[in-house]
């Protein structure tokens, strides 16, 4: 336990002005929304705090009907999480013992590595795509399927990944799921993938009455804008669920996270909307970048993760020194790479009149 490495989120606004001694600081660090939840989340919010002297429904009941009514599910393939977090967490403790081995990226999300830890199993961690690759720093799931053996318990694939914006198409995620033994659990973690407007983009919810041993993995803090209130899920076979709601904790899913999610769920004009101004953000990025003969990563997602031509921390840290937050992604094997948040055209611009004075460009 005393060599695990903490989860660090992106730095708290508060924290940094109260360092520096700054205000109106602007935190784009963590990939949360620009535009805040939907005003139908905070309304049900504001309506469900009447109750908060009972405990929440620990089944998630409404919760979970509308949510197999939007996948065309059952109840019984969904598992309510204290974010999606939990739910990567539930399916190490669950399933993964000291003599198993646990396979993902080594640009995979850092709770991959935490949980796999943390049960004492051994991580088999892949190669990604060379700089050079038409997607790179993205999964390779040939380097995947190489580190699979007797021994292989668990994988984790983001898709998107975090945190490069990477993407894996249809045709090649289906092919390795296929591949892969059916006592290996397969865990696609698409918390971003409202966001993502590629054609050949799949839903891996689709493929799960074909393969049992897969698990996805959804969230409601990314485009929903309701990352304060904790609250995400799974979807996966019925026995599956079944085995990560016999082991999750009693109320894990707060009363307040559960109404304000049922409401963010029926404001899509919201999520369209987040959608919509993802794209022009990122579209403006990527020009900005160019125009600047800065590198970066292809992305489907809600962030571009920027080479920044050096070591990145130095840059973070002026950065901070100009009010604004963003993500140095050393710690994911990328030490010349920040990770920034896309948001407003307002909040774009200034995050890149900053970067453009440390930088000197």
């Amino acid at each position: 336990m005393r060599t695990l490495q903490p989860y660090e989120p992106g730095k708290p606004v508060e924290e940094l002005e109260r360092e520096l001694g700054i205000s109106d600081s602007l935190k784009l660090a963590s990939n949360e929304n620009p535009l805040g939840p939907s005003p139908l989340a905070v309304a049900a919010i504001r309506n469900a705090a009447e109750g908060i002297e009972r405990y929440p429904d620990g089944n998630g009941f409404a919760l979970k009907q509308a949510l197999a009514e939007l996948h065309s599910f059952k109840v019984e393939n969904i598992t309510l999480g204290n974010g999606s977090n939990e739910i990567l967490e539930l399916m190490a403790r669950t399933f993964v013992t000291p003599v198993d081995e646990v396979v993902f990226s080594e640009h995979g999300f850092a709770v991959y590595p935490l949980v796999t830890r943390a049960v004492g199993a051994t991580a088999r961690v892949a190669k990604a795509n060379p700089a050079d690759h038409d997607m790179p720093h993205g999964d390779d799931l040939a380097a995947f399927e190489s580190h699979i053996n007797d021994a292989t318990r668990l994988i984790f694939i983001a898709n998107p990944n975090n945190p490069t914006g990477t993407w894996l198409r249809h045709d090649t995620l289906y092919a390795f799921i296929k591949s892969v033994p059916g006592n290996v659990l397969v865990v696609v973690d698409q918390a971003y993938s409202e966001y993502v407007q590629e054609e050949d983009y799949p839903d891996a919810s689709n493929w799960i009455s074909e393969f049992p041993n897969l698990v996805v993995t959804q969230t409601f803090s990314k485009i929903y804008g309701i990352a304060g209130v904790r609250i995400g899920y799974s979807i996966s076979s019925p026995e599956v669920a079944d085995l990560l709601n016999r082991v999750r904790q009693p109320f894990n899913t707060n009363h307040l996270a559960q109404a304000a999610a049922l409401a963010a769920l029926s404001d899509k004009a919201h999520v369209i909307r987040s959608r919509e101004i993802n794209s022009l953000g990122l579209q403006y990025w990527v020009e900005e970048c160019a125009a600047r003969h800065l590198n970066h990563i292809p992305s489907v997602a809600n962030f571009i993760s920027v080479d920044v031509g050096r070591p990145a921390l130095p840059v973070y840290d002026a950065l901070l020194h100009e009010a604004v937050i963003v993500r140095p992604i050393a710690n994911y094997g990328l030490p010349h790479h920040l990770r920034i948040t896309i948001a407003t055209d307002e909040q774009n611009q200034r995050v890149l009149q900053a970067l453009d004075k440390v930088l000197g460009l």
